[in-house]
């Protein structure tokens, strides 16, 4: 996320498992080998991991692989294989280690099974807790040093061991504290707006704070300051006080505005698009959701807001701004009628008994990135349906609901938000939302209002006024004329017009259909806002690359795919390679269960992390905060799946039935996937008001379950091919790590398309498809 972006988190998920999935089929590969030397290569395979997590990272930084290259210039995909390479390493490496455990110790299964996932549990928490007091690069240093300690450790259970088990111990001491820390600080992308900004003269990174939720550094250029009013009229005389510029991961820029606590010198607020509602309301109470560096809040101060409530996610945003910076933004977050909250937006709203004059969401993120497609994958659950419609509760009689987004032509952002915000209001009980809806443009933003109620002839008025008096279009209100648009900042067509025209009229279906990309409105089930890609336009848009098509194309979604073509295909070759080496060794007369063993791991492996996935995009809602959902859920999935691997052993024991041990756990895993896709949503909205600690708890409790029965599985298969085909543990091994490849990059693709539901409910189907090919049920012999 910091070198690139955000949707190279997905390749960094998969290129982590194919690593997983390659041990495999080297294990198989040289299995008797291997589990003859089991302490030297489980030692030396820990302590390669402890080497590479550093080395492979450093070496990594120094290929010059870009993204944004890679259309035209050849070498790119030759430099992303081998950051491919690098980064796999340290991850074939560890699961190395934990597949050749599994085949010298294959009578218990289960309880190293559950020590793995239990460690991955607690790794997954204590990562994000450590990330808060220290950078990622002392954090990264720290696990290579915990390799080490494993390599150490199993070599100290024999005596001749104890002098490589302290040597080993030193070493990983000697690696933390001497590698240099500065050589593995992430460096963005010189196309980032961080990388941008530090090339004006004397501009520098004057702080820099770092936590789970990103790396913010504060820029200073005091030759060159910044001078950042998204959507500013063209018209605007008025100055522009110097300013900070704080970036999020070397991105998505917010400003710290200088001012002295004289208003007249925040005067060019008002010629931003922004500044619409506060025409249209007089001393409104409001809300800003996305503080950031303080300007929608100076907006607010600006035209006399009476309370003004701001929401940040960030605290070391707050910080930044209310202590480090105080003097500099003129106290702002102190001022008497501001009241700032750490909190997640949509859980702010949902847990607030208030109701506001004015919402206003803020825009924070990067003009750049967000034009050349690259948000394609973000989840975001502020601009879908059911958000829209909690924000539209939460007015005041005749309040509204302000959205400022990015300017993309042809357009997609604000038509999609447009439709959206309309079939919120329908949902909402309106008869006709187009009389609430109004949408105005500058040369680079466009600001849409949504009102609780019907929009007046003064209000339309004075709507008219403000876009006349600062030179922006007005794009939609009701009994807008065709002749009054496009005529400041003059487009080729009046895009946002006619479309506003189609989608609020009777030709929506029609315009949709046959427009350029999809402006399906998000939904918490589907939370792809920024994803327009229509599957038919692509070879169009690609062959517009020569005459600068290449933004129109959303690169994160096309990545994401190359992705995952990329590991079906190295996935593929992981397994039939080691595959045909079995079949060559296999006695003669004797048949291996292989299509069984490959489809029973195969969908575990699918099902698993579709699970998981999904889970974690629901829990975020009700957690009311991205970081919980990630922690949490991924730590009661992985400690209770540890759980109930360690439970397997007693099924295994058990009288076989009709399907064997893994009847039960299976049939645990559909009944709760199906109860909680019905209850769910009913739940959290009924549990919304509780404290934080205490929705926790009820998240642990809701997903133990589920995660105990899924746990289950995994060893039990392990087990059962222990006991009948010992030699194919690790092949078994290596094909659930690729199906797992496959798995995290396909439950994004498959909830792009068809939602979260969908994904969870394909797991269930495959973990009954699991049980039905379970090793060794029937007489075993198919093939």
């Amino acid at each position: 996320s910091i070198i690139q972006w955000h949707h190279f988190a997905y390749m960094i998920i998969s290129l982590a498992l194919l690593g997983y999935g390659a041990s495999g089929s080297f294990i198989a590969l040289a299995r008797a080998w291997l589990l003859a030397r089991f302490v030297a290569v489980f030692a030396t395979a820990a302590a390669l991991f402890g080497i590479t997590a550093i080395a492979g990272f450093w070496a990594a930084g120094r290929v010059p692989f870009n993204p944004l290259e890679i259309v035209w210039d050849a070498r790119q995909p030759f430099y992303l294989a081998l950051l491919y390479l690098l980064l796999a390493v340290p991850f074939f490496s560890a699961a190395t280690a934990v597949g050749l455990a599994f085949s010298r110790f294959a009578e218990r299964i289960g309880r190293i099974y559950r020590y793995d996932l239990v460690g991955a549990g607690a790794g997954a928490l204590g990562i994000v807790a450590i990330m808060f007091v220290l950078p990622a690069a002392i954090c990264l240093k720290l696990l290579s040093g915990a390799g080490f300690l494993a390599a150490a450790l199993v070599c100290a259970d024999r005596p001749a061991g104890r002098l490589p088990a302290v040597a080993l111990a030193g070493l990983a001491v000697l690696l933390v504290a001497a590698w240099p820390t500065d050589s593995l600080d992430p460096r963005p992308s010189p196309y980032k707006g961080l990388s941008q900004a530090l090339l004006a003269p004397e501009a520098k990174v004057i702080e820099q704070r770092s936590s789970p939720l990103g790396v913010l550094a504060v820029v200073a250029s005091p030759k060159i300051p910044f001078r950042h009013a998204p959507g500013l009229s063209l018209h605007a005389d008025a100055a522009i006080p110097p300013q900070l510029g704080v970036f999020t991961d070397g991105d998505s820029m917010t400003a710290i505005t200088r001012f002295d606590g004289d208003r007249q010198a925040l005067g060019f607020l008002d010629f931003q698009s922004a500044a619409l509602p506060y025409h249209l309301l007089d001393r409104p109470r409001v809300l800003i959701l996305g503080a950031g560096g303080g300007a929608d809040l100076l907006l607010a101060h600006l035209h006399g807001a009476r309370r003004i409530d701001a929401v940040e996610l960030n605290g070391q945003m707050i910080d930044l701004v209310q202590r480090r910076h105080a003097a500099y933004a003129g106290n702002l977050f102190s001022l008497p009628e501001v009241r700032v909250h750490r909190a997640e937006a949509r859980g702010f709203v949902a847990a607030s008994n208030d109701r506001f004059d004015l919402i206003h969401l803020a825009l924070l993120d990067s003009f750049t990135a967000s034009s050349a497609g690259l948000y394609a994958l973000s989840e975001t659950t502020l601009y879908t349906v059911e958000a829209l419609e909690t924000f539209l509760a939460k007015l005041a009689p005749g309040g509204m609901l302000a959205i400022t987004r990015w300017l993309k032509l042809p357009p997609r952002d604000s038509l999609k938000l447009l439709l959206t915000a309309a079939i919120a209001l329908a949902r909402s009980g309106v008869a006709d939302p187009a009389d609430r809806l109004a949408l105005i443009r500058s040369w680079n933003t466009a600001t849409l209002l949504i009102k609780n109620g019907a929009l007046t002839s003064t209000e339309i008025d004075a709507i008219e006024a403000f876009a006349e008096a600062r030179g922006f279009d007005r794009a939609y209100h009701p009994g807008l004329d065709a002749a009054e648009v496009n005529r400041h900042n003059v487009l080729a067509e009046p895009y946002l017009y006619d479309g506003a025209q189609a989608l609020l009229g009777a030709g929506r279906e029609a315009f949709l259909d046959a427009y350029k990309f999809d402006l399906t409105p998000a939904t918490d089930d589907r939370p792809y806002f920024f994803h327009f890609l229509k599957w038919r336009v692509l070879p169009e848009l690609l062959a517009m690359r020569a005459a600068g098509g290449v933004p129109l194309v959303e690169w994160g979604y096309v990545i994401l795919l190359a992705t995952l073509v990329q590991a079906a295909l190295v996935g593929l070759v992981l397994v039939l390679a080691p595959l045909q080496a079995l079949r060559r060794s296999a006695p003669a007369g004797r048949r291996r269960p292989f299509g069984r063993v490959a489809l029973y791991f195969v969908a575990l492996g699918l099902a698993f992390l579709f699970i998981e996935i999904a889970f974690m995009q629901r829990f975020a809602l009700f957690l009311a905060h991205p970081l919980y959902a990630i922690a949490v859920v991924l730590a009661a999935f992985l400690v209770f799946a540890g759980l109930g691997s360690g439970y397997s052993a007693r099924l295994a024991e058990a009288p076989p039935g009709r399907l064997g041990p893994i009847a039960r756990p299976v049939a645990g895993i559909v009944v709760l996937a199906v109860l909680y896709l019905a209850l769910l949503p009913t739940l959290f909205a009924w549990l919304a008001p509780l404290a934080q600690p205490a929705k926790v708890v009820v998240a642990i409790a809701l997903i133990a379950p589920l995660a105990f029965c899924m746990g289950m599985p995994f060893p039990l298969g392990l087990r059962r091919l222990a006991d009948e085909a010992a030699e194919l543990v690790p092949w078994a091994w290596g094909i659930n790590g690729c199906a797992s490849v496959l798995s995290a990059v396909l439950a994004t693709v498959l909830a792009i398309h068809f939602g979260f539901t969908a994904v969870i409910a394909l797991a269930a189907a495959l973990y009954v498809v699991a049980a039905l090919a379970f090793p060794g049920r029937g007489n075993g012999s198919a093939n």
